[in-house]
């Protein structure tokens, strides 16, 4: 989970006003046309069960992308800057200072962002990503930002992606097996230390029993 994007203040600082905002309850008993719906037949060929996240491909000016980390908990945009080098775009990078705070707030400074042109299922949306050097184990994050504006709904469940065009619903499945090896777990074996009993002396090479 990423939180930020917060700029770093380079002037005097602006007195901040805390606003409130209440949304009323609103039930409703009926689907509307145009509603996105998920079921079981959205989970088939899905490992079951699991606690996958959700990755995927995308085009990212025009080349393949792969293992992108869909994290609706994240309100930043992430790429990795040795994607940006591998995609020869060095030269449209901007060079602009944000902090980003991880879940546990400790904090990252990012000093460049960069726009770039993300395809997924033939929809493309100008994205704009804060480009950091550390080394993670996805190429790209989608936070909020590109979930909202791209009115996708993910699940992490089902292992899809999906959101409405003129032409219908569209569907990007995830990619399970990469998710599961991106965040596997690596099994730690404790191996005792084996000692020959004392009362059997030192073994020399040169014996064998």
């Amino acid at each position: 989970m990423i939180i930020g994007g917060v700029d770093v203040p380079q002037g005097p600082m602006l007195k901040r006003t805390k606003v409130s905002i209440t949304r009323e309850n609103q039930t409703r008993y009926y689907v509307p046309e145009g509603t996105l719906s998920l079921n079981d037949e959205d989970a088939e060929g899905i490992i079951q069960p699991h606690n996958d996240a959700l990755v995927i491909s995308v085009l990212i000016n025009k080349s393949r992308v792969k293992r992108v980390l869909i994290d609706p908990s994240s309100s930043a945009n992430i790429i990795r800057s040795r994607v940006v080098e591998q995609l020869s775009l060095q030269d449209q990078i901007v060079p602009v200072v944000r902090v980003l705070n991880g879940f546990n707030m400790a904090y990252e400074t990012t000093k460049w962002e960069i726009t770039l042109p993300v395809n997924i299922a033939g929809t493309v949306q100008e994205t704009m990503f804060y480009v950091i050097e550390e080394d993670m184990r996805y190429n790209a994050l989608f936070g909020r930002p590109w979930i909202h504006n791209m009115r996708v709904v993910p699940s992490t469940l089902h292992q899809v992606l999906k959101f409405l065009m003129s032409g219908g619903t569209k569907i990007v499945y995830g990619e399970q097996p990469d998710a599961k090896e991106m965040f596997a777990v690596d099994e730690v074996v404790l191996i005792s230390t084996l000692t020959a009993p004392k009362e059997l002396g030192p073994v020399n090479k040169g014996d064998t029993k």
